[in-house]
């Protein structure tokens, strides 16, 4: 599969005029983004004339990785015409962040490890013609993707990519579907922060960089599983089963994102055909990037601002080379039309965030409000928004299974496991978070928690609950899948299918099932232990609403009856 060089290196101690200019004291990487793509050699003298040496781009977008002095670079190089703005190279987005940040977003998604999960009431749901596990797959069933298989169960041309921490490629339920020769790690493991301090810990592998089908963190791993894990009778499968999975990691192993390594994913997975691209993370430092922010430094709106340009920038030339963008609507238990006040940015370095008002119509919680994305609140298997969820009119496309621990309030079924999504887990992950020890079995702990092995033969394979719009997300991907499937074309550019993302999104949207507001329309979280601050009001109709969207995602509707909108 031919790929467009999007992304160059340029070597250290040169740059486009002969010799990089010397710098004094100390320096730091910044991204720097250009404010036409074609004016690559003017922002590189604006570059050079700033003090700074440039050592990577991605032409693509536009955007250069620059070494510079780590005090006052920002500022003078963006005072060019030629030059949008810069940003100091660091995490900027996290699934989930490391340190603080992954205690805060584990508090969530593993919400069964801080409260001591129930256990559920037997049950014996059919699993006919499925694979073993798939009876505890609640969300499978409520997007209809067991019954539309057997009119389309994903196409292998149909290319899937998953932007995360990586995917575990030789999981056996993920290896019949994981396409190696595609997949690409663009991060580079950081065994210390510029603080001294630990953040992915010691690498692994040589050079620091994982291969392409690693994954350290097992977010990816599960997000990849849902969307299309094989359906092969051996574990589980996915919404998809027949798709091919791409790892276009962006993700470093703590769940920190760097903007370059995620755009330069979103960039290659474009040029190389890739018809779905999953975005389960959300950009920092800032949790919400703000063009006019009266609480920051000139440096840090200069950030802001870059970020918001480049993340847009990548997400438009995905689109226009065919790409659908899912993206999880996010954890923070608000209306993205009406957000609160931002107490949690900037989160990096940690102990510098700090209370700010926001903006909504000049700050942006991305990708999932991002140009073209597709995002998708979270439900539980009573079908009520989960407790966590992001809602609102102004961004909610669509809703799926995420999980919600604590559905069925005052029934057995409670704060179980089971409430959550089951999904495949690296081996490697789960001896070093204690849930398998080093002989593979499961642990006490991991029992308690859900975690659940397959054997058949020499193969062996492990899978975790987890919850949030993380996991809603991947739902909604691998029924984007099944559109392509079902309805694509070939693609003339690249080998495979392809369909236009705006008709995918049309198919994803009329097809939806439509669930009205509950009545009272304002939810109350406190009877199952939250704060007020969690309690939600849908607005809208049953044809479109803050909590659901255009509805739940329906595989089946989608496959058959989605011909009719295209």
């Amino acid at each position: 599969m031919a790929v467009a060089a999007t992304v160059s290196l340029i070597a250290a101690g040169t740059s486009a005029a002969g010799a990089a200019p010397a710098t004094t004291g100390p320096t730091t990487e910044y991204t720097v983004l250009l404010e036409e793509p074609g004016n690559r050699d003017f922002a590189i003298d604006a570059v050079e004339a700033a003090g700074g040496e440039v050592v990577r781009s991605n032409d693509a977008v536009g955007l250069l990785t620059v070494k510079a002095p780590a005090n006052g670079f920002a500022e003078k190089v963006s005072a060019s015409s030629a030059i949008v703005g810069a940003a100091r190279t660091k995490p900027i987005g996290h699934a989930p962040a490391a340190k603080a940040e992954k205690a805060k977003r584990d508090n969530v998604e593993k919400e069964n490890k801080t409260e001591k999960p129930n256990k559920a009431p037997a049950q014996s749901g059919s699993t006919a013609g499925m694979d073993p596990l798939d009876g505890d797959l609640w969300g499978l069933n409520l997007v209809r993707s067991n019954i539309a298989r057997a009119k389309q169960a994903g196409d292998k041309r149909v290319y899937v990519g998953v932007l995360d921490t990586g995917v575990d490629g030789s999981h056996p339920d993920i290896a019949p579907n994981f396409n190696n020769e595609l997949s690409r790690n663009f991060t580079i493991d950081i065994p210390n922060d510029s603080d001294g301090g630990v953040f992915d810990g010691p690498c692994e592998f040589r050079g620091c960089v994982d291969p392409a089908n690693w994954d350290d963190g097992g977010h990816g791993t599960h997000v990849a599983g849902t969307i299309g894990a094989a359906a092969n009778g051996f574990g589980i499968s996915g919404v998809a089963p027949g798709v091919s999975l791409v790892n276009i990691r962006g993700g470093q192993d703590a769940g920190s994102f760097f903007l370059q390594p995620v755009v330069d994913a979103i960039t290659y997975g474009a040029d190389i055909g890739l018809d779905v691209i999953n975005m389960s993370f959300y950009v920092d430092p800032w949790y919400m990037n703000c063009l006019n922010d009266p609480t920051a430094s000139a440096e840090e709106q200069l950030e802001q601002r870059t970020i918001i340009a480049t993340v847009q920038r990548a997400l438009n030339y995905a689109h226009r080379k065919g790409v659908t963008l899912i993206g999880a609507g996010g954890n923070n238990h608000e209306d993205l039309g009406k957000p609160r006040q931002d107490i949690v940015s900037p989160n990096y370095p940690p102990g510098h965030n700090r209370t700010r008002p926001v903006d909504n119509a000049t700050c942006l919680n991305l990708p999932t409000e991002g140009n073209h994305v597709i995002s998708v609140s979270s439900l539980g298997p009573s079908t009520n928004k989960a407790d966590y969820s992001n809602y609102g009119l102004e961004q909610t496309s669509v809703s799926a299974p995420g999980g919600y621990f604590r559905d069925f309030f005052g029934t057995p079924w409670f704060r179980t496991n089971e409430n959550m999504i089951l999904s495949t887990y690296p081996r490697n992950v789960g001896v070093a978070e204690g849930n398998i020890d080093e002989a593979g079995n499961v642990t006490p702990d991991g029992v308690n928690l859900g975690v659940k092995k397959a054997v058949q033969g020499d193969k062996v394979g492990y899978y975790q609950y987890l919850q949030g719009t993380s996991m809603a997300a991947p739902h909604a991907a691998g029924v984007a899948a099944l559109i392509v499937s079902q309805y694509g074309k070939k693609d003339k550019k690249n080998p495979g299918l392809t369909l236009d993302p705006d008709k995918v999104e049309k198919v994803l949207l009329k097809t939806a099932t439509q669930r009205a507001c509950p009545n009272p329309r304002t939810v109350s979280y406190v009877n199952v232990g939250r704060s007020p601050e969690f309690d939600a009001t849908c607005e809208g109709d049953a044809k479109f609403n803050g909590f659901y969207g255009h509805g739940i995602v329906d595989a089946y509707g989608a496959v058959t009856r989605g011909g009719q909108f295209l």
